[in-house]
């Protein structure tokens, strides 16, 4: 129970590498490619202390609106008492990653696609989740 509230404070496991990870950051982060409207997940990295996000950020979820050469603008929904302030944190590409969440998504509408396909041809019951 420290008494500073440093910006990094209470981070030890939060920013720390996994075992093997440790050390300079693979080139296939920088590799990917980001557009305006994909789904991010934000985890912050250690080994690179420029463009870290606030500790609050780190595992969150939002939407890109800016994309610049080494960081995107990134919009996440903060609970703030009893509504959301929408919030535009300018985050380097090192802290995140495409959302699986998007995945999932399209692969529901392409299995609803094909059942809705199946049942006009029975001329049954649409069935969809």
């Amino acid at each position: 129970m420290p008494n500073s509230f440093g910006i990094r404070a209470r981070t030890r496991y939060m920013f720390s590498r996994k075992f093997r990870e440790h050390g300079s950051i693979r080139l296939s982060t920088y590799l990917k490619t980001y557009k305006v409207g994909d789904i991010v997940d934000i985890k912050a990295n250690g080994a690179v202390q420029k463009g870290m996000p606030h500790k609050f950020y780190h595992g969150r979820t939002g939407i890109i609106y800016n994309v610049t050469k080494s960081a995107v603008g990134v919009i996440i929904n903060k609970r703030v008492g009893n509504r959301f302030i929408e919030k535009r944190v300018n985050i380097r590409v090192e802290h995140i990653k495409h959302s699986k969440c998007r995945d999932d998504f399209l692969r529901r509408v392409k299995e609803n696609a094909i059942r809705k396909k199946e049942a006009r041809a029975k001329g049954g019951r649409k069935i969809s989740r």
